[in-house]
């Protein structure tokens, strides 16, 4: 099993073989079409992520003491970013969720290549994330 900290390794890996950012927004894209879909039933208001100009979803499952995200989004570069938060995040324990440093978003350059509203929804998206690894962490 690989750490948080490997997974986001090779994500920083895999973006330095782009020099440019319309690569990289085609490699977030493709990465966003390979995210496994989320259930409908958890296309509801409660798993909506507020603060992104386009919608968003995110389920949390704890299962064998460690948490899984599923998520999905109407837009192909916001379904991206999401897809990387679910590949560097799902299937930890919620403590080591809690306690993440997502340094590979400074080290890709994400942040400063997002509209304000996607780097808001970005945060947005991360604070949820944790919330769940937060309050499964307090349910055990």
């Amino acid at each position: 099993m690989h750490t948080i900290n490997d997974i986001q390794d090779d994500i920083i890996e895999d973006f330095s073989m782009y020099d440019d950012w319309n690569d990289k927004y085609e490699y977030l894209i493709e990465f966003g079409k390979s995210l496994p879909l989320i259930d409908e039933q958890y296309k509801t208001e409660d798993n909506r992520i507020h603060g992104c100009q386009s919608k968003v979803w995110l389920h949390g499952e704890l299962k064998d003491g460690k948490l899984y995200f599923f998520a999905d989004s109407d837009a192909i570069i916001t379904k991206g970013i999401v897809g990387l938060l679910v590949k560097v995040l799902s299937g930890h324990t919620p403590k080591e969720i809690a306690d993440a440093d997502l340094y590979f978003i400074g080290k890709i350059g994400l942040q400063e290549h997002l509209s304000p509203t996607r780097a808001n929804g970005l945060v947005s998206m991360i604070k949820k994330m944790k919330t769940y690894g937060i309050a499964f962490q307090a349910a055990n």
